[in-house]
């Protein structure tokens, strides 16, 4: 009987848990935070609030689709990312739930990262091939991360995610939801903004892109559209203007990591990189010999598909 893998991942706005077969997915559910009207995000203790009250009703939809006895390892993301003292409250929720599972099933509890969960997920359904190279450069943009990654691989599996670049301040979600709040769309407002973005006749509006290396600041494109809305810019030609930019910053990021690291194949991980908009731009935009990768839109948004794939690389290498 093949072995199942459970994944559990709980992060700052979605309760998620995944449980893989072989390379197939066999159960990937999720329930997304629930965030007041109006709000630009969640305390930390009411988001592991919602995680407690949420994880039940998610394991219950587990164990109604498969056999508790074939889960042979349980992962779980512990941190944020492997930074030293990267730490948020929301991840006791799932690590208290991992190991309890766990304990309970005489099983393996592997503790890995939402980051390197999403790089897992990116790479899942077509871009397997990544792990054949030494390594790859990987992007992680959400709402908490913008990160340029130099992904190092072993035995088709990853050996390390080390850190190259980042935003010094808003990270590429964040601009996302704080103006499409702004413009009185719900939270969290990506596939929102996105669909407002489209609707744009006029695609003129150009809004600062601040880079230097592989790191870069958003906080200026912000404050640049804040102040266009507030002269009464069209919010849809905004819209268009903050992918515009967001394009246009994150391909100085990977030509710069390239140039540095020597490396020509890029994955895109993370819910703003499953923006339509977003990937069309920044074709238009990267260097013809860069490789750009997506994962499969449904796992670019917070999930467990990645925990579940470390938990199957750390008990085949009885990294536990």
């Amino acid at each position: 009987m093949d072995a199942l893998f459970l994944g559990i991942d709980t992060s700052c706005y979605t309760t998620s848990v995944a449980c893989i077969r072989d390379e197939s997915i066999v159960l990937d559910e999720r329930m997304v935070l629930s965030v007041p009207s109006g709000a630009r995000g969640l305390r930390q203790s009411e988001a592991l609030f919602q995680h407690n009250r949420n994880l039940p009703a998610l394991l219950a939809r587990l164990y109604a689709a498969v056999d508790p006895k074939r889960i042979a390892a349980v992962g779980v993301s512990a941190a944020p990312t492997a930074r030293e003292g990267s730490y948020m409250p929301v991840f006791l929720a799932g690590r208290l739930a991992a190991q309890a599972i766990a304990g309970a099933l005489c099983v393996p509890c592997i503790e890995t990262t939402h980051q390197k969960g999403h790089v897992l997920a990116a790479l899942h359904g077509g871009n397997e091939a990544l792990l054949k190279k030494e390594r790859f450069l990987a992007l992680h943009l959400s709402g908490g991360t913008t990160d340029v990654l130099r992904v190092q691989t072993e035995g088709e599996g990853i050996a390390a995610i080390e850190p190259i670049g980042c935003s010094k301040d808003l990270h590429a979600g964040q601009v996302v939801d704080r103006l499409g709040v702004s413009m009185g769309l719900p939270f969290p407002a990506g596939k929102h903004l996105e669909l407002l973005a489209q609707k744009a006749e006029s695609r003129r509006i150009r809004l600062p892109s601040s880079v230097r290396g592989t790191e870069c600041s958003l906080s200026g494109v912000e404050s640049a559209a804040q102040s266009l809305l507030e002269e009464g810019a069209r919010p849809e030609e905004v819209a268009f203007g903050v992918y515009d930019c967001l394009a246009r910053t994150i391909a100085k990021l990977v030509a710069h990591a390239a140039e540095t690291t020597d490396c020509r194949d890029v994955l895109l991980s993370g819910g703003v990189a499953s923006s339509l908009l977003l990937r069309d731009l920044l074709l238009k935009r990267c260097a013809p010999d860069l490789r750009l990768r997506y994962g499969l839109p449904a796992l670019s948004s917070d999930n467990a598909v990645g925990v579940a794939i470390a938990a199957k690389e750390g008990a085949r290498w009885k990294r536990f």
